[in-house]
Formats: structure tokens, C-alpha cells, sequence
């Protein structure tokens, strides 16, 4: 018979092996491979016919005599066909509560884009160490102009004071600075911690310390409650000093919050900002995105050795707006410059959004891109490093996709224009 089934063979011992089933029990890949586990209740049988013992399966006793169980009270088999279809439940976090607090640790984000960063998160992080050393205090983030977080709570927030006039938006120094002075007024709380970045946090920290004739820490990366450590020469000495109320802080300056919810509860705040406005921001203005240098770069779109088509992509970095950037494969074969490889033997990245199209992930690569908030893979590669490592992946042929985003960038693009022209009309 020519049918598949007719190559299981009988071994010595009269056990019947299916080397299909078998090619899918080693494939975790396959849509079928729960169903053959299943069957097989952890049973696998090698080449030899010997049966095999599965180390991962619920009952399991190892060599060290530790038995495997099921906290969640499901076969593994089910657990991962949950995960597949969105249907396990998430764990409810002990909620965070502080109901009449005695003190508050002001936290002003930098809110890049309107969301959390990093950084931000970072912070309230120390935030809540430092609240830990006295009782009843209060968390508050201060966040101006646009917000699209929505996970506040799960980010440490107690209380929240979201300054959104129109005189907050853009870059408004003087308006924040006032703002910041009310609620050293009303609240005169504990710290004051800033990002030390360049997206605002530094300069409205030295603002806000000169107006108040503080001294602050600048650098920080190491505090409590009494010392501080602050990095200097260029991040090669640390300099130890006492802790001061107003603190600009590194990145990595504590962990984020993770194991609990806040209540994120708004923060009643009298803003009257009548300062005379002396600077104007004018908005943005249009650049070639390619001028910008690749380290600085907020949005780069990247391409690898699976790119044959370059017009299209250079077409496509132009449509939305992205610094173009490279593998090392991809720059050795002369397509794009060595000033655009991206990765440890080229230039790390820290983008807001790294799209990689057709790269695989070499960990040079990997090495580049490890401070990109988040990375977009495009790849017929569904098992590939970059895959893996993005936090949105696209398994389809890059020039499909790629045609795609071109074409809504500029439907986009021209809408923003209409806009515009009914607005001046």
C-alpha cells in the first residue's frame, strides 16, 4: 500500500509505531500536536520502540525526587490550548490601598506620547521604596497634556493629577513650573523625582529646584530615605550625599511595579496659572526622517536580507515618516550604508517603535535594539530569534505588507490635508 499509514512498522515486542504521529508529537508547532499528547497521556516512543519518560508531564517524579505538579489544576495539554485562545484567566493583583495619607511622593513623568515609559515606571518604583519608610504615604503621578495609559494601576499610581489645558501641551515650561508650584503649595510633599532625560524631566526638575532654592540630585541611582547615590565623570565615579527632596533619576534606578494594584484615585488640585508666557511652542515641523541620527531616532523601520524589493521599502519609510535602518547582512551586500547597521558591531538603538522587516535576529542585532520600547517583526519565519523577541509579530511576505502600510499612511496623509483645508477655509 502507498498510503502513509502502511510505513508504522512492527517492532520485536509487537508494539506498532506511527511515524507520523510521532513527527507531530515532536512538533510543538503542529495543530495537531495537543491532541496527539493527549492521546498519548505523556507516553512517547523513540526510533528504537523504547518507551520514553516525559519529564514535563503532571505526575512526573525526576531523578532528584521532586514530583511535578499542577498549581492551576490543569493538564498541560489544556493550559496551553487556553493560552491559544485567550481564555485562561488573568490573576486578579492584591490591590494597593492607602486611605487617609499622611504624606506624598510626587512622581512627573515624562509621558512620551501619552503613555508610560519605562523610565516613568522605573521611578514609581522608587517611589513606593521610599514610601515604605514612613507610614500612610501616597504615590501621586503628575502628567501633563495628552494620556493614553490605561494601566495606571498596574504601574503603581495611588493618586493621580492629570494637568490637560491647552497651556500644558507641547513644550511649556513655564505654565508646568507654575503648575508644580501650586501643588508644593497645597500638598508640600516628601520627594519630588523627576527622569533624568532629555524629554523634559531634567529641565523642569532644575526649574522647579531653583524655584524653590533647593538642592537637588542629579544622576541618581541608588536612594533611600537618608543617602543617595548619583553617578559623575561621565558615569565613572559615584558621589554620595544625603537625600534631597528633588531627585533626577537614571533609568534601572529601581523595578517597576509588578505585583500589585493601585487605586489610581484623581488628586484635587486648584490650577490658576497666570504666568506671562514668554516662550511659544510652534509645533512640529516636517525633516527628513533619514537626517535624523539613528541613536536618536523614535521610529525606525528596519530591513534584513528577507527585503528584495528596496524601492518599495525606501518608498515605505517615506510614507510613514521612519528612519531607515539595517542588518549587518543587508549593509555587507551594499544595500544600505554602515551608518544605518543596526546592532552591537553597528549602532544601539532606543527607539519608541523598531519595525524589523525580513531579519532574522542575529544576536549582535538583538543586542542593538534591546532599549526599543517595542519592536514589530515582519517574517515568513514564524520561529525565528526576532519573532520571538517582538511584542507584535506579522508572519505574512514583507512586500505585501509593506504595500499595505504605504497605501494607509498616504490615505492618512491625505485626509490630515483635507482637514486642514476645511479648517483654513
Amino acid at each position: 500500500m502507498s498510503d502513509f499509514s502502511s510505513t508504522a512498522r512492527s517492532l520485536n515486542n509487537g508494539v506498532r509505531r506511527d511515524p507520523r504521529n510521532e513527527w507531530i508529537a515532536r512538533n510543538r508547532l503542529h495543530p495537531l500536536h495537543d491532541s496527539v499528547m493527549s492521546a498519548r497521556q505523556g507516553e512517547v516512543r523513540g526510533p528504537s520502540g523504547l518507551l520514553r519518560k516525559n519529564p514535563h508531564i503532571i505526575g512526573f517524579i525526576g531523578p532528584n525526587g521532586i514530583k511535578r505538579i499542577d498549581r492551576a489544576n490543569l493538564s498541560s495539554t489544556e493550559l496551553n490550548s487556553k493560552k491559544r485562545t485567550s481564555e485562561a484567566q488573568e490573576t486578579l493583583l492584591p490591590l494597593h490601598i492607602v486611605e487617609n495619607p499622611d504624606g506624598y511622593i510626587m512622581v512627573v513623568a515624562d509621558m512620551v506620547g501619552g503613555r508610560l515609559t519605562r523610565h516613568d515606571k522605573d521611578i514609581l518604583g522608587l517611589a513606593h521604596q521610599l514610601a515604605t519608610e514612613k507610614a500612610a504615604v501616597a504615590v501621586v503621578l503628575v502628567c501633563f497634556g495628552e494620556n493614553k495609559e490605561t494601566q495606571f494601576d498596574l504601574a503603581g499610581v495611588d493618586r493621580l493629577i492629570h494637568l490637560a489645558g491647552q497651556e500644558f501641551n507641547g513644550f511649556a515650561p513655564e505654565a508646568r513650573l507654575a503648575a508644580l508650584e501650586q501643588i508644593e503649595t497645597q500638598f508640600y510633599p516628601d520627594y519630588w523625582l523627576f527622569p533624568d532625560s532629555v524629554n523634559g524631566g531634567a529641565d523642569l526638575a532644575s526649574r522647579l529646584a531653583a524655584r524653590l532654592g533647593e538642592r537637588p540630585a542629579t544622576q541618581a541611582w541608588q536612594v533611600n530615605g537618608t543617602q543617595t547615590i548619583c553617578r559623575g565623570a561621565s558615569s565613572s565615579v559615584d558621589i554620595s550625599r544625603a537625600t534631597p527632596r528633588i531627585l533626577m533619576l537614571l533609568e534601572e534606578c529601581a523595578d517597576a511595579i509588578d505585583r500589585t494594584r493601585h487605586q489610581v484615585l484623581p488628586l484635587a488640585l486648584d490650577v490658576n496659572v497666570n504666568t506671562k508666557q514668554r516662550l511659544f511652542d510652534q509645533g512640529q515641523i516636517a525633516v527628513d526622517s533619514n537626517a535624523v541620527p539613528l541613536a536618536e531616532a523614535e521610529f525606525i523601520l528596519s530591513a534584513g536580507n528577507g527585503i528584495h524589493n528596496w524601492d518599495q521599502f525606501h518608498a515605505a519609510a517615506a510614507a510613514l515618516g521612519a528612519t531607515e535602518g539595517a542588518s549587518r547582512v543587508a549593509v555587507d551586500d551594499g544595500f544600505m550604508p554602515r551608518s544605518r547597521q543596526v546592532g552591537a558591531s553597528g549602532t544601539w538603538v532606543t527607539a519608541r517603535v523598531y519595525v524589523a522587516v525580513g531579519i532574522s535576529g542575529a544576536i549582535q542585532h538583538m543586542q542593538g535594539i534591546g532599549q526599543c520600547d517595542k519592536v514589530v517583526a515582519i517574517n515568513t519565519d514564524a520561529g525565528c530569534d526576532m519573532v520571538k523577541r517582538a511584542d507584535l509579530a506579522v508572519i505574512a511576505d514583507s512586500e505585501e505588507i509593506l504595500a499595505e502600510l504605504t497605501r494607509l499612511a498616504q490615505q492618512h496623509a491625505s485626509l490630515a490635508s483635507l482637514e486642514e483645508k476645511s479648517d483654513a477655509a
